[in-house]
């Protein structure tokens, strides 16, 4: 299976791709993270992460997907030039899968990717008229949009863009794989969870090992 590559900049928002990153680690999905320079970049959220590459050594052939977060003050990332010559590489790659959240897509949009293609967004429109860096002419007024290899979602889509994306790549999973839980009815069953026989032969030996290793420090 190849890996995932998910794309960093300043103000991401960590949220809104937490359900598509977490279906990856359900399937076994590697994820590699980039950013401009490969240096610890900061999230909405309040988290610091540190990317695993730099946009230079981005690696095409491991990768069957880009991942692209919202970002809360998008005009630094957009004036950026790494972030959008990075992007630039993309155009005509039809045989990769790009996920855009949120207002990602004036990303896509500026490098070029969005010329003659369906797509949506959760950028306000204000900003828009001041910087016109998407197509008016590609906008679908909709949560999610599916345009070939393109997938893309406005904020409040996350659950549903996650599935979007895992299925694009593969990975057999059903729209409603995040459809929450409240203003339904669970019996005891329904909120016991066991482990399948070969599943837990696995995690105990993983167990045994960390209980082992524990032991050194204590």
């Amino acid at each position: 299976m190849k890996k995932a590559a998910v794309m960093l900049y300043p103000m991401f928002s960590m949220q809104e791709i937490s359900c598509t990153t977490e279906l990856f680690k359900f399937y076994d999905k590697d994820i590699v993270t980039y950013s401009a320079d490969g240096g610890p970049v900061k999230s909405e959220d309040g988290f610091t992460i540190l990317p695993d590459r730099s946009f230079d050594v981005f690696c095409r052939e491991e990768a069957d997907c880009l991942i692209l977060p919202g970002i809360w003050e998008p005009l630094p990332v957009l004036l950026d030039g790494r972030n959008i010559r990075f992007l630039e590489r993309f155009r005509g790659d039809d045989d990769i899968v790009i996920g855009a959240i949120s207002s990602a897509p004036l990303l896509l949009g500026k490098a070029g990717l969005l010329e003659g293609r369906r797509f949506c967004h959760g950028a306000f429109e204000e900003l828009l008229d001041a910087f016109p860096v998407l197509p008016r002419e590609g906008v679908v007024r909709s949560k999610l949009v599916e345009d070939g290899n393109l997938v893309t979602a406005c904020g409040d889509a996350f659950r549903e863009f996650a599935a979007a994306v895992a299925r694009k790549v593969g990975i057999d999973c059903g729209e409603q794989v995040f459809s929450g839980v409240t203003g339904k009815t669970y019996t005891e069953a329904d909120c016991t969870y066991h482990l399948p026989p070969e599943l837990w032969e696995e995690a105990r030996a993983d167990w045994e090992r960390c209980v082992r290793e524990a032991v050194k420090f204590s």
